[in-house]
């Protein structure tokens, strides 16, 4: 055992996949295998396979015929047709035999040489043929809408001299790009070749995070991708919502296989929907079940929610062996025990109702001011042995507000004063003799 005190971890910059020491963690590739046996004797001297990775999701198995002291991250040249090409080693010793043959790597020859460890000079060659590789694939596009290609180029790959280029490209129907590579050849210079890639291979070359809160698994660890089916949905009791059943690729997400051959294996255990128990009171019809829970639920009424009752699947099957005898049991529950109902609890059972009724006071009815005297007459009625008013701080008297001439006088309730209304004046006529004197 080693002493994890003492190890040496290191931080991979331009990522944000954490820490990694050899097989442990994740690293800045996608695709990560976990190498769980990195720290056994002897795993490296095993074998001489080594398993590099390039751009996204591209990886390829090498011969480590010079025998390089090679680690898990190290970045190395490797043969390529034509010249070599760069990429970082993510996998040594004895699992890469197991990934040898998860890819279907059939001949020998497909296994190539590993040249050297990446000097300075292959990485400046590395990195000026990633700066074209965006140029290149916005021109691709370009030039395939215009030679009318019913194609979507996704992205372009450089290999690691600059000498070739490929092209992923994503298409519904066969295309006949023969013309597209000359002119591709003509334009870029460079050896040209042409991928096709599915939806899904697309989503986990670009990589992200799905619904689930988690990176993708096409972008992680899956590789060899399986058809899924709304079957796969139907059996879970999922919902056929498509846009909750559809990933980031806009296909089925592949997960819905994970856990169908459980639910398959669960199904069997379960009662058939069609059949109905029959008891002394009255007939139950299948309203839903619960397949990893083992629980069955049945109503009184056919796709109704009426009465219904929550049995074990060991109990459904057990009612309908007796039906099959001619028997009918008294309830659904074992041994004819009722099931208690549980009621909604009233939060206001015990509280007064009648705290909300406010009692509703009287009204007083406003009474009318008496009409306020002119000043001078106040000070006359005053006696002689009154006090003076009391004066404020500032030395001013305290007057009282007077209503302002032309506004009616405000009463305790803010309404107006009502005004006597003037006298109706008779319109008479003038005798002759008034008349004269005017």
């Amino acid at each position: 055992m080693k002493d994890f005190k003492d190890m040496q971890f290191k931080i991979f910059r331009g990522c944000d996949r954490g820490l990694n020491h050899n097989g442990c963690g994740r690293q800045n590739m996608q695709l990560n295998t976990y190498d769980w046996l990195y720290d056994v004797p002897g795993n490296e001297e095993d074998t001489d396979l080594v398993e590099v990775q390039f751009k996204n999701t591209r990886k390829g198995y090498y011969h480590n015929v010079n025998h390089l002291d090679l680690r898990k991250g190290d970045i190395v040249a490797v043969e390529a047709s034509p010249g070599h090409d760069i990429g970082t080693v993510t996998l040594t010793g004895r699992l890469v035999k197991l990934q040898v043959k998860k890819a279907n790597l059939k001949s020998a020859d497909d296994i190539k040489r590993v040249y050297r460890i990446a000097k300075p000079v292959d990485m400046d060659k590395y990195h000026e043929a990633k700066s074209r590789e965006h140029g290149t694939m916005i021109q691709s596009r370009q030039i395939a809408k215009d030679l009318g290609l019913q194609m979507k180029i996704g992205d372009v790959e450089y290999q690691g001299d600059g000498n070739k280029a490929i092209f992923y490209y994503i298409a519904d129907e066969r295309v006949d790009f023969r013309q597209l590579i000359k002119v591709l050849a003509d334009t870029f210079h460079v050896r040209i070749e042409m991928k096709q890639i599915g939806a899904r291979q697309e989503a986990g070359r670009i990589g992200g995070t799905g619904p689930c809160g988690r990176e993708l698994c096409c972008a992680t660890w899956m590789k060899n991708f399986v058809s899924v089916s709304t079957n796969a949905a139907r059996i879970q009791d999922i919902s056929l919502n498509p846009q909750k059943l559809a990933g980031m690729c806009a296909k089925l997400k592949c997960c819905l296989n994970y856990e169908v051959d459980d639910y398959v294996e669960a199904g069997r255990k379960m009662p058939s929907r069609d059949v109905v128990l029959q008891t002394i009171d009255s007939d139950y019809y299948l309203f839903k079940s619960d397949i990893l829970a083992g629980l069955v639920t049945y109503s009184t009424g056919k796709g109704i929610a009426a009465n219904l009752e929550t049995i074990t699947a060991e109990r459904a099957r057990a009612i309908i062996e007796m039906n099959k005898r001619g028997e009918k049991p008294e309830s659904l529950t074992e041994d004819g025990k009722t099931k208690e109902t549980k009621r909604p609890a009233d939060l206001l059972a015990d509280a007064d109702i009648s705290r909300f009724d406010k009692t509703k006071k009287k009204k007083k009815k406003p009474q009318g001011k008496k009409p306020q005297q002119p000043k001078d007459a106040k000070q006359q009625q005053q006696p002689k042995d009154a006090k003076p008013q009391q004066q404020t701080k500032e030395g001013k008297q305290q007057q009282q507000p007077q209503p302002k001439e032309g506004r009616p006088q405000q009463r305790k309730d803010n309404r107006p004063q009502r005004q006597p209304k003037p006298q109706a004046v008779a319109n008479k006529k003038p005798n002759n003799a008034e008349l004269q004197q005017q």
